[in-house]
């Protein structure tokens, strides 16, 4: 499959992804890859209808995500992957997924979370682990909605 967009957005499937990201990348797939997430049944249900009829939806593991990105290509799938934190990420590039860049647009604040970047926050573990995912040679973007300049994560730490 085309992977379109890998993007950090611990809302997951909501408005700004399903229309300004999925419009902009001309996406037909979505795969999140959350090791909570997919255990819950309901949860699962909800981020599927709240999908676009014509945008089919997978809720994987971080197991089964590695081994879903790894896998042969698919002619005309168009894929977001969604992950809620960075810790998620960094497994998929250290696990040799060909990630070309990471869209950063959705981490809320919380408990020992700090403003990164608008409304962007992250722990301090959190920007280590974007850190690391720089290091390992992939670019990461904070980018909230598709019309905002790209900003690197090094301008901002």
């Amino acid at each position: 499959m085309e992977v379109v967009l890998y993007r950090i957005d611990d809302r997951l499937i909501h408005g700004q992804v399903m229309t300004a990201w999925a419009k902009v990348t001309n996406a037909n797939h979505v795969i999140i890859i959350d090791d909570q997430v997919v255990k819950d049944a309901f949860m699962c249900k909800i981020l599927t209808m709240a999908a676009p009829r014509d945008m089919s939806v997978e809720i994987l593991s971080v197991e089964d995500g590695i081994a879903r990105l790894k896998g042969p290509e698919e002619p005309g799938r168009k894929t977001i992957v969604l992950m809620k934190i960075p810790a998620v990420a960094l497994k998929l590039v250290e696990a040799g997924v060909n990630m070309p860049f990471l869209n950063v647009g959705g981490m809320g604040a919380g408990p020992g979370r700090k403003p990164l970047f608008r409304n962007i926050s992250a722990s301090p573990e959190e920007v280590e682990q974007l850190k690391k995912i720089e290091s390992l040679g992939v670019p990461v973007q904070l980018q909230i909605v598709p019309d905002d300049k790209v900003t690197p994560l090094s301008k901002v730490r």
